[in-house]
């Protein structure tokens, strides 16, 4: 096994709050969580992190910014620093300053509220985000925040109004009415004020004439994110962690035939490979999360009488999926 893969595995949405979730999960066939309910048995819980689902930040991404060093379980909600981990790791500028990211995205407009589109329906090439960048720039620099090209569908913002600004996660947002997400503080009003422009800006440019033009959806918004500044570094080594994101995709899309599906390559793979692991002696970690919880697991050595208890009264995988 080579000494850099995972021995973190930790999956986002494992369960969620929508409705067709259940009856997906309970029609699985029999053998689909067959290596995730041996993985268990030989694991405890450790730690068991519940927040309000309206929390902005997700318990996925809370449990990964953890598992990073990036937080710890004190660090206020909204105010995961991985803007400023990007800009460490890509711009070597992330200590001492406030960061945010930018999303340009699509808000699709209905009777009483936007929508959040998935960003990557944009399909936005390198050249034109870069564009994109270049026309907004000067708008963001009128209240001090410089942007910088990070990747076509993400840009790092650096400027002190993002240093204690809580702000919602993508995956709280993706699909849903926006008003509910947006921050509210008035630390804020320069933000608001500045998406208000940016949308008015894009609804006339000749930027979308042009996407129109190809049958490509508008860039008419964007979403802050990944707000605040990076923690004191510390000596703790970071863990080797895995994060797929099928399970969350196929969410997004409401395919649940996906989602089945995913549960089951989740199963045969990442899940199979962390079973071999800690039945070859090593000590794994098991994360799942919900749209409340997240769960993490460690392998345990349990005593005879321990074992053969689990053995008697084995843990349901769904019952736990199901407390997420």
């Amino acid at each position: 096994m080579h000494p850099l893969s995972p021995t973190h595995l930790l999956i986002p949405f494992a369960a969620c709050s929508a409705e067709a979730w259940l009856p997906t999960v309970q029609a699985l066939p029999p053998d689909s969580f067959k290596r995730l309910g041996q993985l268990l048995q030989g694991m405890k819980l450790v730690e068991n992190d519940t927040q309000n689902p309206e929390s902005l930040s997700p318990p996925h991404e809370r449990a990964l910014a953890r598992a990073l060093g990036l937080a710890t379980l004190q660090t206020p909600d909204g105010l995961m620093p991985w803007a400023a981990s990007d800009a460490a790791q890509h711009l070597q500028a992330g200590h001492g300053k406030a960061w945010a990211w930018i999303t340009p995205c699509h808000w699709a407009m209905g009777h009483l509220h936007a929508t959040l589109s998935d960003p990557a329906m944009l399909e936005l090439p390198e050249s034109e985000s870069r564009a994109l960048l270049a026309i907004m720039q000067p708008y963001f620099e009128t209240d001090g925040i410089t942007l910088h090209y990070l990747s076509a569908g993400r840009w790092l913002a650096e400027g002190e109004l993002f240093r204690d600004l809580p702000t919602a996660s993508l995956d709280r947002v993706l699909a849903r009415n926006v008003d509910a997400w947006l921050p509210g503080s008035a630390q804020a009003r320069p933000l608001r004020r500045l998406q208000n422009e940016i949308q008015m800006l894009l609804y006339i440019h000749p930027f979308n004439d042009a996407r129109e033009m190809q049958r490509q959806v508008p860039v008419n918004s964007f979403w802050i994110s990944g707000t605040g500044d990076l923690p004191a570094p510390t000596e703790q080594p970071k863990e080797q962690v895995s994060a797929p994101r099928s399970l969350a995709q196929a969410v997004f899309r409401e395919d649940w035939a996906g989602y089945a599906q995913a549960w089951a390559t989740l199963d045969a793979g990442e899940i199979a490979a962390l079973l071999a692991r800690q039945r070859a002696g090593e000590n794994v970690r098991l994360t799942l999360c919900g749209e409340h919880s997240a769960q993490t697991f460690e392998t345990h050595r349990a005593g005879l009488l321990t074992r053969i208890s689990s053995l008697l009264s084995p843990l349901r995988t769904l019952d736990v999926l199901k407390q997420l």
